[in-house]
């Protein structure tokens, strides 16, 4: 059993060496680089996230309330979009924990 659990966690070492020495002979894309469309995209949808955090929310209606966080949250994802970035998901970062914990 020993022997199978670090054959295993050589060929995962090795996958992980091979994707990093892949990814250091592509240019390096430089995410803050934005074009002028989409750093004004950003700052259109920064005025409105500040309209919205200004507004009086007490008078509104619930259909009102809820067609604002719908807004917001598609203001999100599309500024999300725009700058680029890596992310990694609550399940991932869990199994890759679970992983090193079983090898070492």
């Amino acid at each position: 059993m020993k022997k199978f659990i670090y054959t295993l966690a050589l060929v995962f070492s090795l996958g992980i060496s091979f994707n990093s020495a892949q990814a250091a002979d592509k240019p390096a894309k430089n995410p803050s680089e934005l074009t002028t469309e989409q750093s004004a995209q950003l700052e259109k949808i920064k005025t409105r996230v500040e309209e919205i955090r200004d507004m009086d929310k007490s008078n509104l209606t619930k259909t009102e309330r809820k067609a604002l966080r719908k807004e917001l949250k598609e203001m999100k994802n599309q500024a999300r979009a725009i700058s680029g970035g890596v992310y990694l998901s609550v399940g991932a970062i869990i199994i890759v924990i679970l992983l090193l914990i079983l090898i070492l």
